[in-house]
C-alpha cells in the first residue's frame, strides 16, 4: 500500500498529499529545493453576511406562472434577475514551505513515496556517497506537520527553510536558539474572491488595511537539530549547517470564530494558536510524535483490508505507481486495491472530528481562485465525498459533514423564509465555510440551471439517516438527526404545490445542471417536478416517518407528511424505455451528460432494486446505457456504483478501467474526460477529490450491499477478479463483514453482530450459516437467502453449500 516514484514532482498533481483533517500539505520531494504546499481548513475568503435576496419571494409567483404556461425563457429570465444571492466564498491556500539544500541536484537512487499504512511521505536519495532521507507526517493528535531530515554521514545537512504565501502577508522571525527560534508567515484573507469562471476586473478584493472582518492567519515553522549543528534565523529563513538530523515542525492558526460569527483576532489570535501548537509538538521527540501519529491513524486505516489475487510479474511490483498506471491501469489488481485504500487515506487526511468537511479538493488547494472556488457543491459533489465513510468503516470521518448539515440548517431557515415564504430550511447548489444557503449567482450573473435548485439540504439529510442506519445510534437520531430532517421536511411540505391531477409538484424545478430539449430545438432549464426533486422529497418524508416509528414519536406533522408522500407523482418510464429525467418525456440536451440525477433512487438512494420497483430498476439500466460510460472523474465514480447496484460487475469494472488511466495536468476543463493524475488524484478535470471517494465507494458496492434489507455478498463481482478478500466493511445495521472468494465464487464470509437483531444474508448460490465459535450449523438447508436472530457480539460464518 504505497505510492512510489523515481523522480521529484514537477506539477502539483504529481506531489503527494498529507493531512490531519485541519492541515494539508502537498509534498513535492525536490532534491535541491523541497516544496510543501500548505493549507488550513478554515482559511477562506469572506465573512458571515446576509446573502438572502428579499426580491425572490416577490418574483417566485411570476416564475411559477411562466413555467406552468410553458414560457420557459421568461421563467429563466425572471429567476436569474430576481432570485439569486451572491457567489460563495473560496478556500484559500496558506502558502508554501521551502527547504533549500546546498548539495546540488545530481542524485542517485532517488525514491519518493507515500505509505498508506502509516500515512508517511518519504524522500530518499544519495549524493557523494551520503544517503539523505526525509519523513513527513501530518499528526492529528499533535496538530502539526513534522518533517525529519537525516543523512548517513555526520554534519552533511546544510540548508535553509522559509515560508511564503500568495495571500497578502508578511514574514516574521525570532532567533533565540532551538527552544525559541521560529520563522512565520502571517496575513489576512480577501473579503471577496470571484469564482474562476467569472470575468471580474478585480477578482480578489482585500480590505484597504488589515481589518477584523476577514480571517487572519499565521503559519509558523520551528526546528530541532542535533548537538553539533549551527542554527540561526533571519529575515530570509532558518539557516542550518553541519547537522546530521533536523526535525521541522509546522503549525498554523486562524481567527475563524465560527460559521455564524465574525472572525475574531482577539479571541482567536492566530500567532498564539500556532505557537501553542508548536510548543506542544516540539516538547516531544520525533519518535514519540510518530508513534502518537501511528497509534491514532493505524487503527482507523487498518479496519479495512483489501486484496485481489494477482498474477502480475514480480518485476512490475518494483515499478513506479505512474508506470503501473500507464501500462496496466485497472488490469493491475494490486493497483486497484491501492487506489481503493488511497480513497480511504484521503478521507482520513481531509476529514476528522471537529474539522471542516472535505471540500471539492479535500483539504488541498494551491490557487487563490481555485476551480469552482473549491467550495461545497451540494448537487452531488459534497455528498459523494462521504459515500464511503460508513461502508469503508470510517464513520468518525463522517462527523464533519454531519455537523455541517446541522449548521447549514440554521442559515437555511432564513433562506427558506425570505426567498420562498416557507417553514423549515433549504440550501442550494453551493455553500462555503460560512454555510451560505441562498442560490449563488451574484444577484443575477449566475445560471438558474444550477443556482436555483433548493434541494441541496434535502439530499444532505440522507447522510444523517445513513449514519443512523450504520451506527444504530438512537440518541443521535433523536437529538441530532431528526430535528434537522423534520425542518427539511417542513420546507418540502410548503414548497410543493398541487396540480390539476392532485399531484404534489415542485415548481420551479431543475435536474441539476442538465437542460431538456423541446421539439423546436430550444433547451430550457426550469420546469416542474424533476425526477430527482421527487425522489429526494419522497425519501426524506419516508425517513421522517420511519424515524418517528423507531423513536416512538407522535409528531403533529405526520398526517401532512403522509398526505404529501402519497400524492407525489410516480417515477415514469419514457419512450426509450428510460427513467424520465423530468415530469414530461423531454429529450436530453446532452445525451452523454455527466449528471445522472434521475437515477438517484438506484444509488445513492435505495428505492429501486431487484426486489424493489423492478420495472424502474430495468429502466435505470436502460438510462445508463443511453447516457454512456464516459464523463468527468466524479461522474465515472458514480457510474461504478450504479452498475454495481445493477449487479453487473463486468460493466462496473469497465468503468473502473475508464478511470484508471493517466491524464496530463493541462488545467483544461472537459466535462467528458476523466482519469487519474500521476499522484492518483482523480481528474474532473482538473482535480476534484470526489472522484477518488466516489470510485472507492463504488468498489465497495461491487463486493457488498445492504440497501435492500439484507446483506448481499459479492453482488457485482467481475469475472476478472477471480480471487480476493476484503475485511472490515460495515453495512446497515452496524454489522462488520469479511469476505473471501476464489475462482469467482464465495468461499467464506464472517459477520459480527453489533446488537441483537435480525440478520438476513443472501448470495447468488446456495449458502449455509454457521456459528463461528462452535461450527454449529444455524440453518438446516442451503439456500440463496437466510434469516437468523443474531445476538450481540456473536460471529457468524457463511459458507457455500458443499
Amino acid at each position: 500500500m504505497e505510492l512510489r516514484y523515481d523522480k521529484p514532482a514537477e506539477a502539483w498533481t504529481e506531489a503527494l498529499p498529507v493531512g490531519n483533517g485541519r492541515l494539508g500539505g502537498m509534498v513535492f520531494g525536490g532534491i535541491e529545493q523541497e516544496r510543501v504546499s500548505l493549507n488550513e481548513d478554515t482559511l477562506w475568503s469572506g465573512y458571515p453576511r446576509d446573502w438572502n435576496n428579499p426580491r425572490a419571494l416577490q418574483v417566485l409567483p411570476e416564475v411559477r406562472r411562466a413555467v406552468l404556461e410553458e414560457r420557459y425563457e421568461d421563467a429563466e429570465r425572471l429567476s436569474k434577475a430576481g432570485m439569486m444571492g451572491p457567489y460563495t466564498q473560496a478556500f484559500m491556500p496558506l502558502g508554501d514551505w521551502h527547504i533549500r539544500f546546498y548539495h546540488g541536484h545530481f542524485a542517485d537512487g532517488y525514491r519518493r513515496s507515500l505509505n498508506l499504512e502509516d500515512a508517511c511521505a518519504t524522500v530518499a536519495y544519495e549524493i557523494g556517497g551520503v544517503r539523505y532521507t526525509r519523513e513527513l507526517i501530518a499528526s492529528f493528535p499533535d496538530q502539526a506537520l513534522v518533517y525529519r531530515l537525516t543523512c548517513s554521514q555526520p554534519g552533511k545537512l546544510v540548508l535553509k527553510a522559509w515560508l511564503d504565501s500568495p495571500l497578502r502577508s508578511t514574514t516574521a522571525w525570532r532567533d533565540g536558539g532551538e527552544d525559541e527560534a521560529f520563522y512565520a508567515v502571517r496575513g489576512d484573507c480577501p473579503y471577496e474572491v470571484s469564482p474562476n469562471y467569472v470575468h471580474d476586473p478585480e477578482p480578489v478584493k482585500y480590505e484597504p488595511e488589515a481589518g477584523s472582518r476577514t480571517i487572519a492567519f499565521e503559519g509558523r515553522l520551528a526546528c530541532r537539530t542535533d548537538a553539533g549543528a549551527k542554527l540561526k534565523v533571519d529575515h530570509t529563513g532558518i539557516h542550518i549547517e553541519q547537522a546530521t538530523e533536523v526535525v521541522f515542525f509546522f503549525a498554523a492558526g486562524t481567527s475563524f470564530a465560527g460559521f455564524d460569527r465574525m472572525p475574531d483576532r482577539e479571541a482567536f489570535p492566530p500567532g498564539e494558536l500556532a505557537e501553542r501548537r508548536l510548543r506542544e509538538a516540539t516538547a516531544r521527540s520525533f519518535e514519540e510524535l510518530k508513534r502518537r501519529h501511528e497509534d491514532d491513524y493505524r487503527p482507523l486505516y487498518r479496519r479495512v483490508r483489501f486484496g485481489l489475487r494477482s498474477s502480475m510479474p514480480d518485476e512490475v511490483r518494483e515499478w513506479t505507481t505512474e508506470e503501473r498506471l500507464r501500462q496496466y491501469g485497472a488490469d493491475d489488481p494490486e493497483l486497484v486495491a491501492l487506489f481503493f485504500q488511497y480513497g480511504r487515506y484521503l478521507l482520513l487526511a481531509s476529514s476528522r472530528p471537529a474539522t471542516q468537511p472535505a471540500n471539492l479538493q479535500g483539504v488541498w488547494n494551491r490557487h487563490i481562485r481555485p476551480i469552482w472556488s473549491c467550495n461545497y457543491t451540494l448537487n452531488i459533489n459534497l455528498q459523494m465525498n462521504y459515500w464511503l465513510a460508513e461502508t469503508a468503516s470510517l464513520s468518525e470521518c463522517h462527523e464533519p459533514l454531519l455537523q455541517f448539515v446541522e449548521d447549514l440548517s440554521v442559515t437555511g431557515e432564513e433562506t427558506a423564509r425570505i426567498h420562498y415564504g416557507c417553514r423549515g430550511w433549504t440550501a442550494h447548489h453551493n455553500s462555503d465555510l460560512w454555510r451560505q444557503s441562498a442560490p449563488p449567482g451574484n444577484y443575477g450573473d449566475g445560471n438558474p440551471l444550477w443556482a436555483n435548485w433548493p434541494m441541496g439540504g434535502v439530499w444532505l439529510c440522507g447522510h444523517l439517516w445513513e449514519h443512523y442506519l450504520f451506527t444504530q445510534d438512537e440518541r443521535f437520531l433523536r437529538d441530532k438527526a431528526y430535528p434537522v430532517l423534520r425542518k427539511a421536511a417542513l420546507f418540502c411540505l410548503d414548497w410543493v404545490q398541487l396540480n390539476e391531477a392532485g399531484e404534489y409538484m415542485t415548481n420551479p424545478s431543475t435536474s441539476p445542471e442538465h437542460r431538456f430539449r423541446l421539439p423546436d430545438g430550444r433547451t430550457p432549464a426550469l420546469t416542474v417536478a424533476s425526477t430527482m426533486d421527487v425522489s429526494l422529497i419522497r425519501e426524506l418524508l419516508a425517513h421522517c416517518l420511519e424515524a418517528c416509528e423507531r423513536l416512538g414519536l407522535e409528531d403533529d406533522l405526520l398526517p401532512e407528511m403522509r398526505r404529501v408522500l402519497a400524492g407525489l407523482p410516480e417515477t415514469k418510464v419514457g419512450s426509450r424505455g428510460q427513467i424520465q429525467e423530468w415530469y414530461y418525456d423531454f429529450d436530453d440536451e446532452d445525451k452523454e451528460h455527466r449528471h445522472v440525477s434521475h437515477l438517484y433512487d438506484l444509488f445513492p438512494g435505495a428505492a429501486w432494486g431487484e426486489n424493489r420497483q423492478a420495472h424502474l430498476y430495468e429502466a435505470a439500466k436502460r438510462s445508463l446505457e443511453l447516457r454512456g460510460d464516459g464523463g468527468t472523474g466524479w461522474s465515472i465514480g458514480w457510474k461504478i456504483a450504479l452498475w454495481a447496484r445493477l449487479r453487473d460487475g463486468n460493466r462496473a469494472l469497465d468503468i473502473v478501467r475508464r478511470l484508471l488511466v493517466e491524464v496530463e495536468d493541462d488545467g483544461v476543463m472537459d466535462f467528458h474526460r476523466g482519469g487519474l493524475y500521476a499522484n492518483l488524484f482523480v481528474a474532473h478535470p482538473p482535480f476534484q477529490v470526489d472522484g477518488n471517494f466516489g470510485a472507492a465507494a463504488g468498489i465497495v458496492e461491487m463486493l457488498l450491499q445492504s440497501h435492500e434489507g439484507r446483506l448481499d455478498l459479492l453482488p457485482a463481482l467481475p469475472d476478472a477478479w477471480q480471487g480476493g478478500e476484503i475485511g472490515g466493511l460495515k453495512v446497515r445495521g452496524g454489522f462488520t463483514v469479511d469476505l473471501r472468494w476464489e475462482l469467482g465464487r464465495l468461499t467464506y464470509a464472517r459477520i459480527i453482530a453489533p446488537s441483537d437483531q435480525t440478520l438476513r444474508v443472501a448470495y447468488k448460490h446456495p449458502i449455509r450459516v454457521l456459528c463461528a465459535e462452535t461450527g454449529e450449523p444455524l440453518t438446516e438447508q442451503a439456500a440463496l437467502e437466510h434469516e437468523i436472530a443474531a445476538r450481540q457480539g456473536r460471529i457468524y460464518t457463511i459458507r457455500p453449500a458443499g
